[in-house]
């Protein structure tokens, strides 16, 4: 893969009927493939659309490889899958340099990390040196080997997996790693009769080839864009203000959200507005995505992150929406 430099992509400015209709084109297509569950494709493209990225806790095998490799094909991008283990360095994710005797030079070998879909498979299997090789990635959308920074493909997008029942062998994520993410959801079982189609291998890896890219890079960066541009009232900004005010009540809470948490849900309500086709945010936006976005940054009293620690941390959220006065 070839090193960018440092260089941003330039993109021409975006018009509505370039990007009109193409997000929810997008869920289509996943759905060919991941069926049965619309709200966490339409979630895992809100993540996209605003930037950010994803965390999925859920027990293994309920589609969440699937779930990344089909959001890529749809994209037409590279995808890229990283199985964490306790005994991974740094080095095997965001790669290494190698001699080359008969040259006498160093040759930079890039990691998985160099994709664009990246699934993070059990990221919290593997070291805290490890999971913040990747985080920093996430993070400044770069790397560092030896003194010198490469860039990372645009788009970047880390879909990290975790099994919340699991906890021998594991290296759970501290509260600032986990602040990487932009959304954090969990999949579940599906419903009998979508199962039933999975069981007798209706909805398998053949129905793959049934996806079209539905986007390129350029197509994504004017879409971002547009959401970017989404319009928002001063009356949402002071309505997200009173959320994070409500998750920092003790009774409820022994760690609140912070004003960074504010800034990701208003992004994370733009995209979802522009997915349901406004270029303007509504309070339902906000209500819709904030407890996906505020449930792993939050700590629940007496309950922990992993196990009920996260569904107590979203059902106080879904509580605390309620008592707040909507404009």
């Amino acid at each position: 893969m070839q090193d960018t430099g440092g260089k941003d992509r330039v993109t021409a400015p975006a018009t509505a009927s370039e990007t009109e209709g193409k997000a929810t084109q997008l869920v289509v297509e996943i759905e060919k493939v991941f069926t049965g569950k619309r709200e966490v494709v339409e979630l895992a493209v809100v993540t996209l659309l605003a930037g950010g990225h994803l965390l999925l806790e859920d027990v293994p095998g309920v589609g969440k490889t699937t779930l990344a490799r089909t959001l890529a094909r749809a994209l037409d991008c590279r995808f890229g899958r990283i199985q964490f283990t306790s005994d991974m360095l740094p080095s095997d994710v965001i790669g290494t340099n190698i001699f080359h005797p008969a040259s006498g030079q160093f040759q930079f070998r890039p990691g998985p990390v160099f994709a664009n879909v990246v699934l993070a498979d059990e990221i919290n299997r593997t070291s805290p040196r490890t999971q913040s090789a990747l985080l920093e990635a996430m993070n400044e959308r770069q790397v560092s080997v030896d003194g010198e920074t490469r860039r990372l493909d645009d788009p970047f997008f880390v879909i990290a997996t975790q099994n919340p029942k699991e906890l021998h062998g594991t290296y759970p994520l501290p509260e600032s790693q986990l602040d990487r993410f932009l959304l954090s959801l969990s999949i579940g079982y599906p419903d009998p009769a979508v199962e039933s189609q999975v069981i007798l291998g209706l909805n398998d890896e053949e129905q793959m080839h049934l996806v079209r890219p539905m986007l390129d890079r350029d197509g994504l960066a004017r879409i971002r864009q547009q959401v970017r541009s989404v319009h928002a009232r001063p009356e949402l900004g002071a309505y997200i203000q009173k959320i994070l005010a409500g998750s920092r009540e003790t009774d409820r809470f022994e760690l609140g959200a912070s004003p960074r948490a504010g800034i990701q849900l208003l992004k994370a309500s733009r995209a979802a507005a522009h997915l349901r086709g406004r270029n303007f945010v509504t309070p339902d936006d906000i209500r819709w995505v904030a407890p996906f976005v505020l449930s792993h940054r939050l700590v629940v009293k007496n309950a922990g992150h992993l196990a009920g620690g996260r569904a107590a941390a979203f059902a106080r959220v879904e509580e605390m929406l309620e008592s707040i006065q909507v404009p």
